[in-house]
């Protein structure tokens, strides 16, 4: 009995002298706050009110404005009379315009000619043609019906006179020497080409087309 209680004296004098000069301080014991607090006496709480204003956000920046589309267009190019439309459409084909070609037919009263004057009978006037033909002219026909014109053979009906001198001067380039510019007042069918959807690229185009054709106009569609 007498051991035990010297191993228990023994025990608690070994621990006293651990805890006392042994073992390290605590971390989270501080002596002394207050001490490096920096001006506690200045310190002071205010409300939300008193609170300076946060900084204004940048407006935000508009995005650039997209270009307005380019409007498609109509245009017709013409007149041509019946015989001429279609040899002015050839021209039209290497441009591929599809459906977007079409026709409008209209009356026109010519009010000047180009013309060879009247043959002495039929067979004067059908010999005259075929000369025409020689020269590569296929746009003619010859006037039949009575009066002082008969026998005659029409190389163009036009609403202007310099349209109709633009024609004979291509006709003078072929070799015809014997047509002439006269007044004629005549209702005269005439065909427009129409081209669709139209943008600035292809109205380009249209115009380096009209040009190869004298007299020709290229406008908008009515």
């Amino acid at each position: 009995m007498r051991i035990l209680f010297l191993v228990l004296v023994a025990a608690n004098v070994a621990f006293f002298a651990w805890a006392h000069y042994i073992a390290p301080q605590e971390a989270a014991a501080d002596p002394s706050p207050l001490a490096r607090q920096i001006e506690p006496a200045k310190l002071k709480i205010i409300s939300a009110k008193d609170l300076p204003p946060a900084p204004a956000k940048p407006a935000p920046v508009a995005a650039p404005a997209a270009p307005p589309p380019v409007a498609a267009k109509c245009m017709e190019w013409g007149s041509f009379t019946l015989a001429d439309a279609p040899l002015a459409e050839k021209r039209l084909e290497a441009l591929s315009l599809g459906t977007r070609l079409a026709h409008r037919q209209t009356e026109e009263t010519a009010g000047w000619w180009v013309y060879i004057p009247p043959q002495t009978n039929r067979a004067a006037a059908i010999k005259k043609a075929v000369e025409l033909k020689g020269l590569g002219v296929e746009d003619y026909f010859i006037v039949q019906e009575a009066g002082a014109n008969r026998w005659a053979l029409s190389l163009g009906v036009f609403r202007a006179e310099d349209a109709a001198q633009a024609r004979l001067a291509a006709l003078r380039k072929q070799g015809v020497r014997s047509a002439q510019v006269g007044a004629r007042e005549t209702v005269v069918p005439k065909i427009w080409l129409q081209v669709k959807n139209v943008d600035p690229a292809l109205e380009a185009k249209l115009k380096d087309v009209a040009q190869q054709i004298e007299g020709s106009e290229l406008r908008s569609c009515p």
